[in-house]
This record gives structure tokens, sequence and C-alpha cells, in this order.
């Protein structure tokens, strides 16, 4: 149950970046379902290839304290929009990196919001 709500809430931010951001496309004709494509392989993205950018790029994250981590979230939404578009036709594109940066921060935030909504049953079992 957990993983089908953070699956949506990821769905409902990338709405948010496509919604928000100029240069973020998604074909109409298909709905919710390219959102829902996307949350999918975006969520891969981030397990499987945003841990080695970020090994990588190690010495640049503590040279900015943190900051080039922004770098890092932008090029995983680029590199899992790629996917989607190459291998899956999803129709979620993203013109660039700029209007990648801005919406992976946008992903970022309302995902925390609306993480803060949903119940997290491992906390409610640490404070007893």
């Amino acid at each position: 149950m957990k993983l089908l709500i953070r699956w949506a809430i990821t769905a409902l931010s990338l709405f948010a970046a496509a919604w928000v951001v100029p240069g973020i496309h998604v074909d109409d004709s298909r709905g919710w379902v390219v959102y829902a494509a996307m949350a999918v392989i975006l969520s891969l993205v981030n397990a499987l290839i945003r841990p080695l950018l970020k090994v990588l790029t190690c010495p640049l994250i503590v040279l900015t304290l943190g900051l080039f981590t922004l770098v890092v979230n932008a090029v995983s939404m680029l590199i899992a929009s790629a996917i989607a578009n190459n291998l899956f036709k999803v129709g979620f594109y993203i013109d660039g990196f700029w209007p990648a940066f801005w919406g992976a921060l946008i992903v970022s935030v309302v995902s925390v919001v609306l993480s803060i909504f949903v119940s997290d049953d491992d906390r409610k079992d640490r404070r007893h």
C-alpha cells in the first residue's frame, strides 16, 4: 500500500512540475497514464542511476555544500524523460537542463509536502 501511495505522490508531483514549468510538455491524449508511467520510471532512475551519479559527483557535492545535488536531480529527471520517451514512448518531454532543474525542484518540494500528510507506520513504531 505504501508503494502505491508513494507512486501517486510522485505522479502528482510530476503533474505540478508540468503545470508550472514552461519547458515540460506532456502528451495530453493519454491523461494520467503519462504521469503514472513517468512516476515509475523516475522512481527507478532515482533508485538505480541517481546513487551512481551522486558517488561520481561526490567531490562537487561536498565542495558546494550539497547544492550540486540539485544538478544531480535535474540530470536524473532528464535521464528519466529520455528513457520514458525513447524506450516506452510515454509522452513526457523536457526541453533542456533548466526546465529539468526547475521541474526536479518542484517534484522534490511537492513530494515532501504531500508526504507530510501520509501516515508513516515506521514512524509510529519507533515512538512506542
